[in-house]
């Protein structure tokens, strides 16, 4: 049986069987030391009723804290998928108001994975705890799985993956940071949080919260070439203060600290991945100094750069 289909099963509130879906899409990767996530995205029959579905998965192993690991699985539906590559289908750029003979309605199962040291990046230097910070430190002794609620920022975050047009090294920018905020957000959801509630007032309007999510594109455009918070709100139109504010309520950590995790988390491609040295990667994401980047990337990882080219 496919490991996807007990969360298919959940949202069809009764058994599936493998052999009954018709795979569009399968993507299976691992990002060293951060998330291993895969996509599958399968033909919807008219006659399935399906129901969206989040579910979020603690695995703990007493005296083995090596296997610990945090999971997460959505199962949507609505979506539409083109059997031609949309980047690429000249009928889809073209007409893009008419109905592709390509495209097909989908069941769309997303699965991330990800270790304790990705986790405790998010709590670090917390003062104060909640129960979300306790599943990122695996503080509880138990296993348990827990349905989340599929909330308006979760469900952001997800269209965001499925509909990417980015590739190689860009995609890797782009799914690292969907990701982290698809993990913040579920856990926002967990604690019953409310998405239409906004302490920014000028968040409540959509035209406030398309600036704020359009400031992540930018920042991952440069990912190497390092902006202040002055340009950073000049290239999406918002004053310095509400960007730092409504950043921060929108995606739970700072300008600063989210850049900084993204860069990171890039290097760590370019070095296992991408086979680059030590040297070239601080360069290209805009470090003047190696002992710089070494610094920021162990305060990150835990490890030096150079240990990680060793394993």
């Amino acid at each position: 049986m496919n490991q996807q289909t007990d969360i298919l099963s959940i949202a069809h509130k009764q058994s599936f069987m493998y052999n009954e879906l018709t795979v569009l899409q399968d993507i299976d990767r691992i990002v060293p030391g951060s998330v291993h996530y895969s996509i599958q995205r399968y033909r919807r029959e008219p006659q399935w009723n399906m129901e969206d579905t989040g579910m979020l998965v603690y695995h703990y192993e007493k005296n083995n804290p090596d296997a610990h690991y945090l999971e997460l699985k959505f199962c949507v539906t609505g979506n539409v998928y083109c059997r031609e590559k949309q980047a690429e289908c000249d009928f889809c750029k073209l007409n893009a108001s008419k109905t592709c003979i390509e495209k097909v309605n989908s069941i769309d199962v997303l699965s991330f994975s990800f270790k304790p040291s990705y986790l405790t990046q998010f709590v670090r230097g917390k003062k104060q705890r909640n129960i979300s910070d306790d599943v990122l430190t695996f503080t509880h002794t138990s296993s348990f799985s827990k349905l989340l609620p599929l909330c308006g920022k979760t469900r952001m975050a997800i269209e965001a993956l499925l509909n990417h047009t980015y590739t190689d090294t860009l995609e890797n920018i782009f799914i690292n940071a969907q990701t982290q905020i698809l993990l913040l957000y579920s856990l926002d959801c967990m604690l019953g949080d409310k998405e239409e509630v906004f302490t920014c007032k000028f968040l409540a309007n959509e035209a406030g919260r398309d600036k704020i999510t359009k400031a992540t594109e930018v920042l991952l455009q440069h990912i190497g070439e390092p902006l202040t918070i002055k340009e950073l709100s000049r290239k999406v139109a918002i004053n310095e203060c509400y960007l730092k504010k409504g950043f921060k309520e929108m995606f739970g950590t700072t300008i600063f600290d989210f850049y900084q995790s993204q860069r990171m988390e890039h290097a760590k491609y370019l070095l296992y991945d991408k086979g680059l040295s030590v040297t070239e990667v601080s360069m290209l994401l805009g470090y003047s100094s190696i002992s710089h980047f070494s610094t920021a990337f162990k305060k990150h990882t835990g490890i030096k750069p150079c240990e990680l080219l060793l394993r």
